[in-house]
């Protein structure tokens, strides 16, 4: 809808509530920040989005198999930031991470790969290439 005040307010009740119920690693606290980045991102806020994917990204290193597609979302979600703010390379190094475990971890008629593919050209497309 758009909203995006009243987005963060229940994303970060939602918080809120696992900082305490949770520990600090868990994937659940990962979730949370990744929304609230989302909603940063929406926003055009991209340093306060990046804060939040990355902390996000973290959790998900420690508490998640290498090629889990929960990384994965974290390493499409930072790319898609820099592809916002026109930071091409890093955009493309953070979707191409992605791919990798989508890659191994998704069969190869899998949609989400059809996603990364075409995140990736579009990258290169904005990029004239």
């Amino acid at each position: 809808m758009g909203d995006y005040s009243k987005a963060l307010e229940f994303y970060e009740n939602s918080l809120k509530i696992r900082e305490k119920a949770l520990s600090p690693n868990h994937p659940s606290l990962a979730t949370s920040y990744n929304n609230i980045g989302e909603v940063y991102r929406n926003m055009g806020d991209y340093s306060k989005a990046l804060e939040f994917h990355e902390k996000s990204l973290k959790i998900r290193e420690k508490a998640l198999p290498p090629n889990h597609p929960d990384l994965a979302m974290s390493y499409n979600n930072i790319g898609a930031v820099y592809n916002n703010m026109g930071d091409y390379s890093k955009a493309l190094e953070f979707y191409e991470k992605a791919h990798k475990i989508k890659e191994k971890a998704l069969p190869p008629n899998h949609p989400e790969l059809a996603i990364s593919y075409g995140n990736i050209g579009q990258v290169y497309n904005n990029m004239g290439n």
